[in-house]
């Protein structure tokens, strides 16, 4: 696979990671900067170890996951965006909050986000010639697909910030409206396509 293509699907693989990230800048107005690589890394680090993944199951995975990654994606999205929604509707005093830096929530954000980079990876494997080196093969897709992801989370946390500093305290409703929007975009594209 060419740099150029390779670029291209790494930004189309971090979408839903930007999206997710926009959301967690919403959550999160105050978050600084380490805090905000926590996330990034995190999206980007599942974002890239997915095509690993499976590029190493290759076949024997690819017929039984293509038939139900959709929907995986879609009921993970929907419960953290449900439950966002949930707490926004609580009275301020009985808000436990939706915290996007929670080990549970931000490994489920990541998983759901880079469920679609799993089928990529299996795409890798049937590229593969016997003469293509390991770093080609894999390695190098995979930091490309990681560098861009954690770049365009960052950007997703900063523009979420920004938002959400502007737009009050209220805004889980939004972000758990996006995180469902995500999970139904991943639905319909996988359902029609």
């Amino acid at each position: 696979m060419d740099p150029v293509t390779l670029l291209i699907l790494a930004f189309g693989l971090s979408f839903d990671s930007f999206a997710v990230s926009i959301s967690s800048g919403l959550m999160l107005p105050g978050i600084r900067f380490y805090r905000a690589c926590i996330i990034a890394f995190s999206l980007a680090f599942f974002q890239a170890i997915m095509p690993m993944i499976g590029w190493l199951a290759g076949l024997t995975i690819r017929d039984q996951l293509v038939s139900v990654d959709h929907w995986i994606a879609f009921g993970l999205l929907a419960l953290l965006g449900l439950r966002m929604i949930y707490e926004s509707l609580k009275p301020e005093e009985h808000r436990s909050g939706f915290n996007p830096l929670k080990p549970l929530v931000l490994i489920t954000m990541s998983l759901a986000t880079s469920i679609d980079a799993l089928i990529v990876g299996v795409s890798f494997a049937f590229l593969e010639t016997p003469d293509t080196p390991f770093w080609m093969a894999i390695l190098f897709p995979v930091i490309i697909i990681g560098a861009v992801t954690y770049i365009m989370s960052m950007l997703g946390i900063l523009f979420g910030k920004n938002a959400g500093i502007r737009l009050g305290k209220r805004m889980e409703f939004l972000g758990g409206l996006i995180l469902i929007g995500i999970g139904v975009k991943i639905l319909v594209e996988h359902l029609l396509y």
